[in-house]
């Protein structure tokens, strides 16, 4: 099973961004994806990205991992 998480772009410097997931910061290659740019949400998977995700979704999607970390430490 593959597993992709969203990741907001920080900057791009030519196919190479800083992304962050839940504050944690990343090196991703963007190469695969077009006309991403800074404050856009990725879909990171395997320090690639592979697709450009709606940040209302991606915003959706880590609240709801981060609720079930919260409740596996419980």
């Amino acid at each position: 099973m593959c597993l992709s998480i969203p990741a907001e772009i920080i900057n791009i410097d030519k196919d190479k961004a800083t992304v962050s997931v839940g504050g944690t910061r990343y090196q991703a290659d963007i190469s695969m994806v077009d006309g991403v740019i800074p404050g856009d949400f990725i879909l990171l998977h395997s320090g690639y990205a592979i697709g450009k995700i709606d940040a209302a979704k991606a915003l959706q999607t880590l609240s709801l991992m981060a609720e079930i970390k919260r409740k596996a430490g419980d």
